[in-house]
């Protein structure tokens, strides 16, 4: 699963969001790092709804213009659980490979002693 994906699904986790709320959402998780142009947020979110992880969750009129919101699915919190898991297991494995290191300082892993 590529990095923009699963921020968008992480965004969704909690509650449904309009595109811009994803735009944002995404920023604050990626720390800044992922910035999602509407063109590309709207690409991926056809996509993931295509694939079922995602889905409409109403339409509202703001401002004279449609506002989608679209929440996590069941089948997308799946695969979102199992992309969590998957990367907990090579940043284990990476911390262990440091920890084994010659000249490694295993004090600067984060719960190491």
């Amino acid at each position: 699963m590529q990095e923009p994906t699963m921020l968008i699904l992480t965004a969704l986790a909690t509650r449904p969001l309009h595109g811009y709320g994803i735009i944002q959402a995404v920023g604050t998780l990626s720390d800044g790092e992922v910035t999602l142009r509407p063109g590309t947020l709207y690409g991926a979110l056809d996509r993931l709804a295509d694939q079922s992880l995602i889905a409409v969750d109403r339409e509202e009129a703001v401002d004279g213009r449609l506002r989608r919101y679209y929440r996590l699915t069941d089948t997308g919190a799946q695969a979102l659980t199992a992309e969590a898991d998957r990367l907990r297991r090579r940043a284990a494995a990476a911390e262990s490979q440091l920890r084994t290191r010659a000249g490694s300082l295993p004090h600067a892993l984060p719960g190491t002693p």
